[in-house]
């Protein structure tokens, strides 16, 4: 409780006289934050406060959308591989001492090369260097115009250019700080860095200056700072939340699962009055997977692959593990909510038809007693052990075997194991980036294919996708694809996952979207009192 009084005291008295604490929105990064460099800025907890302080050329909307940003507008040549933006003449860095006369200066699109620089700089070691695999070359063609030039047409490119590590920094003010910039951010957003106390506290003030205005024509943001706390325990977090010492909440915790839900999802009555709860799908999938090239007879049978798909019902164990929050995946790999995401091409609850797959296995091979070793961490043993009784029932054992998540990351990407527990979050808002685990290049531990999958007719498919400039065309065949794994079942499909927000009432303008941003520009808060 110390630091959320370390917390009012720091408002009180920085915080404006005409300004009510209310218009402070106050949340809690329990992960803590590594950098507030857009550079590094791989993990949630860095992206979300990142994503206060910095822009790129473009941006997602709640659709998945691609809108514009620093960049006005943009052309995209025939051969989709030259991309040229018209940059904002509006757009300033916040405030710093190292400007001319304590001030700012406008960005151009010198501040792009400079900034895509970075990302390819062996000696800065950015996690987002990746991000530029796919570009031959880009330029400032003068101070108002930025050209990204490609090895070859990739139609993601422009949401790959709205993940944070694109964002647009100060060459002097970078340089000047060197690696201390992750602690000394200067960059475009809604909201200006005021203070970082690690592990303690983290503020950001209001971007007077802010290029971007709201539907009215009033400016954003609306809010008058950002306070971030970071309480390791999610059960603390969410005590902090009921007390109404911070304004929202993220996700669903085993922990005060049952505390705020009912088992159908819905608020509980205590809380109806004083919290709102928002809900939508979230760009992640929660699977299995099979190690393919693995010697072990009961992985590399097709029937018993399809009998574990077949084996458990996937809305029941949303509803008892889940409190209903999570899609049932009887769709594809792809997450619904992308387009190529099929709901007719997965595998549906059927124990019957699990049951004579095992036994045409069994009579078949002469094994009279299959079993698969299912690995997994502690968060998910609930959900394996769910699976692990459903499938008894068909004949086939699975043993589960509870690893550190570091170990389990290790085994499945140096095929330690045959059968594995994971998920698959979106880098980038496209079904290529999940149908990109099935390409045969893409063997972990060079890239994300965990399970050694292979196929011809799906590797052209994969390449064909990359040429397709027909929107419709390239879901037909992002569809095909995905129809083609689950065909073959090298994974076993669990949920789509959804984003959860709870807020207080006094939150109003946050809003939720498919990648779990959180986006603050337009939230604002009203007085409690």
């Amino acid at each position: 409780m110390k630091y959320f009084t370390i917390l009012i005291l720091l408002f009180i008295s920085c915080g404006s006289k005409n300004k009510p604490m209310e218009n402070v929105f106050r949340y809690n990064e329990h992960k803590n934050i590594g950098s507030l460099d857009p550079a590094f800025a791989k993990d949630n907890a860095d992206i979300w406060a990142v994503n206060q302080l910095f822009n790129g050329l473009v941006q997602m909307d709640e659709d998945l959308n691609v809108q514009p940003s620093i960049a006005k507008k943009w052309n995209i040549s025939e051969d989709a591989k030259t991309y040229t933006f018209t940059l904002r003449n509006d757009v300033y860095f916040h405030k710093h001492k190292l400007f001319k006369k304590n001030s700012t200066r406008k960005v151009n699109a010198s501040d792009f090369v400079y900034s895509f620089n970075r990302l390819k700089d062996k000696n800065i070691a950015s996690s987002g260097s990746w991000v530029l695999s796919k570009v031959e070359n880009y330029k400032a063609v003068n101070d108002s115009t930025f050209q990204i030039q490609l090895k070859q047409a990739f139609p993601a490119f422009l949401g790959l250019l709205t993940m944070k590590y694109c964002s647009v920094v100060p060459k002097e003010i970078v340089e000047f700080y060197g690696s201390d910039f992750r602690s000394n951010p200067i960059g475009t957003g809604p909201f200006y860095f005021k203070r970082w106390e690690e592990n303690i506290k983290l503020v950001f003030r209001k971007n007077r200056n802010y290029f971007e205005k709201d539907k009215n024509g009033n400016s954003l943001p609306y809010l008058e700072a950002v306070a971030i706390t970071f309480l390791p325990d999610k059960q603390s977090e969410f005590l902090q939340f009921a007390q109404g010492n911070i304004d929202f909440v993220s996700g669903l915790d085993a922990s005060y699962k049952d505390e705020i839900l009912t088992a159908t999802g819905e608020l509980r009555d205590k809380y109806k009055s004083e919290v709102n709860m928002i809900r939508g799908p979230y760009l992640n999938t929660e699977y299995l997977g099979f190690y393919m090239e693995t010697e072990t007879p009961e992985i590399k049978s097709k029937l018993l692959r399809q009998a574990v798909n077949y084996g458990f019902d996937r809305k029941k164990m949303m509803t008892y593990l889940r409190n209903g929050i999570g899609i049932p995946a009887n769709g594809g790999f792809i997450p619904k909510g992308l387009p190529g995401h099929n709901e007719s091409i997965g595998f549906s609850y059927q124990p019957k038809k699990a049951t004579e797959l095992v036994a045409k296995y069994i009579e078949e091979t002469g094994n009279k007693n299959p079993q698969i070793t299912l690995t997994t961490t502690s968060n998910y043993l609930s959900f394996c052990e769910y699976i692990q009784r459903e499938l008894k029932k068909t004949g086939l054992q699975i043993k589960i075997d509870v690893v550190p998540a570091s170990a389990l990351k290790e085994a499945k990407a140096n095929g330690k194991t045959d059968m594995f527990r994971a998920s698959w979050i979106a880098d980038y808002p496209d079904a290529e980036n999940y149908l990109s685990l099935y390409y045969s290049k893409n063997f972990a531990p060079n890239g994300p294919n965990y399970s050694h999958f292979k196929s011809e007719l799906f590797d052209l498919w994969y390449k064909q996708a990359f040429t397709e400039t027909s929107t419709v065309n390239r879901e037909k065949l992002y569809t095909k694809m995905d129809s083609l794994i689950m065909q073959e079942a090298p994974i076993v499909t669990m949920f789509y996952d959804e984003v959860v927000r709870f807020t207080r009432k006094e939150v109003k303008g946050l809003g939720i979207n498919p990648t779990n941003l959180l986006e603050l520009k337009q939230v604002s808060k009203e007085s409690s009192l």
